[in-house]
C-alpha cells in the first residue's frame, strides 16, 4: 500500500524512485519544499505526471504566453472561451458556438498504432464534449515514414484503422486532414487529432469544482491497468534506437463506450444537473482532480478505494496515474445526484461517487481511511516547474539555406517537363490519399458538406439558415526545417487560404506544435521561432489562437523530426448551399490564377522529387496582406456565385493543383503557362494563390473583383472534355497516365 502522509513525515529521508517516473532532482526537492515534507509514493505519482511535459507545458509555457498578447476578438466577435480551456469556444452566430481543438498522440501510436490512434481520437472528442459541445466531425494530421520503409507498413495501417475504427464507431464524419512522408517520422510518427463541436451559448460548461458539500463523480467506464504513465513516460522522453517496448503504457479505447458516454454527458448538461465537469485524459484520475479542484473555489476529498476498477490489484498509485479511456468526473449538487444516476442508468453507464467538494484549499484523497494525498492542487496543476530552455540558431542552416533548389538543373523539354509533372504527383505528399480516406466515414449524420479530397471540410451547422463551418488542418514541415519563423506561417497561411477557397470567413485557429527535443538548443530555437512567427501572422490577419496542444521529444537518438507546426484554421460559412468545390465542373468554363508566382523551388516537392530528396534554400516569401485580400476576394466569388472551383496552391504547385481539380471533375484542360520559365510556372510553390474555374458569363466579373482587391489575375485556358493534360506548346499527357502515377504510390506499398 502507498506510504501515507503521517508515515512520509515521520520518514523524511526514504528513498524513493522519482528518476524512473521522470522527475528530476531538482523538481524532486521542489516537490519536498512545497509539501514541507518527503511527498507520499500515491504525491509522487500525482506529481510525476501532471509536472510531465506533456502535462505541464514546462519548456514551453514561457513562449506560448505570447498567444495571449493576441487579441481574443475574431472577426465575428470575442472568443467565448480561449486559452486554458479544455478547447476555446468560438460565437458563430445565430446563437450558435463552435469549439474545436487538436492534440496529438505520436509516441503511443508508434508503440501500438491501432490503440495509439484511436485513442488519440477519443481523447480530442472528451475535450470537445466537456465543454457541453456535441462533438460533430474530426480531423487528422498524419506522418510517416518513407512508404518503401517496412516499419510504415506496420504504423500507417494501423493508424489509419484506429482512427477510422474509432470514429467511425462514435458516428463522427471525418472530413479533412493530411498525410505525409519523410525519413525523420519513421520511428516517430505524427498523429494529430482535431475535433469539432457545436452548442448554443448558453450551452457553455467550464472545468471547476465549486460549492462546498458539492459530490464528485466519476462516471463512465472502469480503470485499468492500461496507460499507466502513459503521459509522462511516453510523451516526455525522446525514444530511443531500439524500437516500439513500451505498449504497457498505451491506452486501449472502447469506442462503444465513448459512444454512450457522449449521449449520457450531453442529456446531462441538458437535464442541468452538472456543476463542473472534467474529461480525464493525460494523467487520469490525477488530472481530474487536481484541475478541478484548482480552478474552483475550494478543496476536494475523495475516497481512492470507491474508484471502479477492471483491475481489483491496482495499487492506489496506479489508480491515480491510469490514463484509462472513456472516463469523466462531474461536480453535482447533493440535490441533482438522483437525476444524475438515473440518466447514467438509462444509457447503462456506470457512476460512483468517489469525493466531495470541502471548504479550503487541500485535495484529500484517501485510500481505505489511510491519508495518501493532501496537497494544494494549484501546485500539481498549475503551478510546476517552469523551464527557460537555452536556444541557438543551428550552426548547420547557414549551409542549408545557401542550398537553393533554384539553382538546381531544370529540364524543360517536353520530355522533361513531362517526367517531373509524374515524378511531383507520385510524390508521396501529393499522391492520392483515397487508400486512408476510404476507411474514414466521411458523410455520417448527414450535415458533411465538403469532406475529403477537398482540401478544407465543411459541416452544415443550421438545416433552415445553411449556417457552416469549414475547417482545415494544415503543415509544412520542410519549409519549417528551412526557416522555423516563415514556415509556421506558411502553413497557418495554407490553412487560411483552403478554408477561404470554400467561401467560408477564417474566424480562428488552434495548433499542434511538434518538435524534437527541448533540451536541444538547436531545437527549442526552431519553436521559439515559429511560435513568434505565428503570433506575428496571427495578429496581421486578425485571427487568435483558442488553444492547441504541445508535444516534444519528437525525436529517435539524436535525430529529431522535421519542426511540424500543425494548424487548424476554423471559417464560417453563412449559407453552406454556396460553397466552392474544388473539382473542375464544366467543360469550355475559362481557367484562372489568382495571385503571383515566383522563382521559389526551395522546400518545393519538385526539389524532393526530382533531385532525389534535396531540401535546401529558403521557402517561398509570405504576404500576409496578399493572403487577405485573396481570402477575401475568394468570400466574394463565393457569395455572388462566379465560380465553378476554387482550389489553393500549395504543395506540387500550380501543375498538382490543375491535375487535382481536371481529375476530380472526371476532366481536361488546355491552358497556356504564364511566359516564365517552364518549371517554375508549373512547380513553384509562391503562396497567396489559388486556381479557378470560372463559366464564360461571369469571367469578366472575375477579372473585375481582382482588380479592385489587387489580386493578380492571369486566364490560363479551358477545362476540356477531353481528358487529357494540354500545355500549350510544351507538351501534353492523357490524365489517365497521370492518374496512374498519382493513384499508385501508397497502395503500392501497403499491398
Amino acid at each position: 500500500m502507498a506510504d501515507t502522509v503521517a508515515n512520509a513525515i515521520d520518514t523524511p529521508d526514504l528513498e524513493q524512485p522519482y528518476a524512473a517516473l521522470g522527475v528530476k532532482n531538482e523538481e524532486y526537492a521542489r516537490i519536498k519544499e512545497i509539501l514541507g515534507r518527503r511527498p507520499t509514493s500515491a504525491e509522487l505519482a500525482m506529481y510525476s505526471v501532471m509536472w510531465s511535459e506533456h502535462c505541464s507545458y514546462k519548456s514551453s509555457k514561457v513562449h506560448l504566453k505570447k498567444f495571449g498578447a493576441l487579441s481574443q476578438d475574431t472577426p465575428r466577435g470575442p472568443l467565448l472561451a480561449g486559452i486554458g480551456e479544455n478547447a476555446g469556444v468560438v460565437d458563430i452566430g445565430q446563437g450558435y458556438a463552435v469549439t474545436f481543438k487538436a492534440e496529438s498522440h505520436n509516441h503511443p501510436s508508434f508503440v501500438e498504432p491501432y490503440q495509439g490512434a484511436a485513442t488519440g481520437v477519443g481523447g480530442i472528442v472528451r475535450d470537445i464534449l466537456a465543454m457541453g459541445a456535441r462533438p460533430i466531425g474530426v480531423m487528422d494530421s498524419l506522418r510517416f515514414g518513407p512508404l518503401t520503409e517496412p516499419d510504415t507498413r506496420r504504423v500507417l495501417p494501423g493508424v489509419v484503422a484506429g482512427v477510422g475504427g474509432y470514429g467511425n464507431c462514435l458516428g463522427l464524419p471525418n472530413i479533412g486532414g493530411e498525410v505525409q512522408f519523410h525519413p525523420t517520422y519513421l520511428s516517430n510518427p505524427l498523429v494529430n487529432a482535431l475535433c469539432v463541436g457545436v452548442l448554443r451559448h448558453e450551452e457553455l460548461h467550464r472545468a471547476f469544482a465549486s460549492g462546498v458539500g458539492n459530490k464528485v463523480i466519476l462516471f463512465g467506464a472502469a480503470t485499468g491497468g492500461d496507460g499507466i504513465g502513459g503521459a509522462s513516460i511516453l510523451a516526455s522522453e525522446t525514444f530511443d534506437e531500439t524500437g516500439p517496448a513500451k505498449r504497457p503504457s498505451v491506452q486501449v479505447g472502447d469506442p462503444f463506450m465513448e459512444k454512450l458516454l457522449i449521449e449520457c454527458t450531453l442529456e446531462l448538461f441538458q437535464a442541468g444537473v452538472i456543476q463542473g465537469i472534467q474529461d480525464f485524459g493525460a494523467a487520469g484520475i490525477s488530472c481530474a482532480t487536481s484541475e478541478l479542484a484548482s480552478a474552483g473555489d475550494g478543496g476536494m476529498a475523495v475516497r481512492l478505494e470507491l474508484v471502479p476498477l477492471r483491475d481489483p490489484n491496482l495499487a492506489p498509485e496506479e489508480i491515480l496515474m491510469s490514463e484509462s479511456q472513456e472516463r469523466m468526473m462531474a461536480v453535482v449538487a447533493p440535490e441533482d445526484v438522483d437525476k444524475f444516476m438515473e440518466i447514467c442508468r438509462k444509457w447503462d453507464v456506470s457512476a460512483t461517487i468517489i469525493g466531495e467538494v470541502t471548504d479550503g484549499d487541500r485535495l484529500v484523497i484517501h485510500w481505505h481511511g489511510e491519508c495518501i494525498v493532501d496537497v494544494d492542487p494549484k501546485t500539481v496543476a498549475h503551478e510546476g516547474p517552469t523551464y527557460e530552455r537555452p536556444y541557438q540558431r543551428p550552426t548547420w542552416l547557414d549551409e542549408v539555406n545557401a542550398n537553393r533548389a533554384e539553382a538546381l538543373t531544370r529540364d524543360n523539354t517536353p520530355e522533361g517537363l513531362r517526367a517531373a509533372l509524374k515524378a511531383v504527383l507520385g510524390h508521396g505528399n501529393v499522391a492520392d490519399k483515397s487508400w486512408v480516406t476510404n476507411q474514414y466515414d466521411r458523410y455520417v449524420r448527414g450535415n458533411s458538406v465538403l469532406a475529403q479530397p477537398e482540401d478544407a471540410g465543411m459541416i452544415r451547422i443550421d438545416e433552415e439558415t445553411g449556417l457552416g463551418i469549414a475547417l482545415a488542418l494544415d503543415a509544412n514541415s520542410r519549409f519549417t526545417y528551412l526557416n522555423p519563423r516563415l514556415g509556421a506561417q506558411l502553413s497557418l497561411a495554407e490553412a487560411y487560404r483552403n478554408v477561404a477557397a470554400t467561401g467560408a470567413e477564417p474566424v480562428a485557429i488552434t495548433d499542434c506544435l511538434n518538435f524534437g527535443s527541448p533540451e536541444d538548443p538547436e531545437v527549442m530555437w526552431t519553436f521559439v521561432e515559429a511560435i513568434e512567427g505565428l503570433v506575428d501572422a496571427c495578429r496581421e490577419l486578425g485571427i487568435p489562437v483558442t488553444g492547441g496542444n504541445v508535444s516534444l521529444y519528437n525525436q529517435t537518438g539524436t535525430t529529431p523530426i522535421l519542426p511540424t507546426p500543425t494548424i487548424g484554421v476554423l471559417g464560417v460559412i453563412d449559407d453552406v448551399a454556396k460553397r466552392i468545390r474544388s473539382g473542375f465542373a464544366g467543360a469550355g468554363d475559362g481557367i484562372w490564377l489568382l495571385g503571383a508566382t515566383f522563382e521559389e523551388l526551395s522546400g518545393s516537392i519538385w526539389a524532393d522529387a526530382v533531385h532525389g530528396g534535396h531540401l535546401g534554400g529558403q521557402p517561398p516569401r509570405l504576404d500576409l496582406a496578399a493572403e487577405k485580400e485573396l481570402a477575401k476576394l475568394l468570400r466574394l466569388v463565393s457569395e455572388q456565385g462566379l465560380a465553378a472551383s476554387a482550389h489553393d496552391l500549395s504543395e506540387g504547385g500550380l501543375a498538382a493543383a490543375l491535375f487535382e481539380s481536371a481529375q476530380q471533375g472526371g476532366l481536361g484542360f488546355a491552358v497556356a503557362l504564364p511566359g516564365i520559365d517552364p518549371t517554375v510556372a508549373l512547380f513553384s510553390e509562391s503562396p497567396s494563390r489559388a486556381l479557378l474555374s470560372v463559366p464564360a458569363d461571369k469571367e469578366g466579373k472575375i477579372a473585375y473583383l481582382a482588380g479592385e482587391h489587387g489580386v493578380t489575375a492571369v486566364r490560363l485556358g479551358t477545362v476540356t472534355a477531353e481528358q487529357i493534360a494540354h500545355f500549350e506548346g510544351l507538351f501534353e499527357v492523357p490524365m489517365a497516365e497521370l492518374i496512374e502515377s498519382w493513384q499508385a504510390p501508397i497502395p503500392a506499398a501497403m499491398a
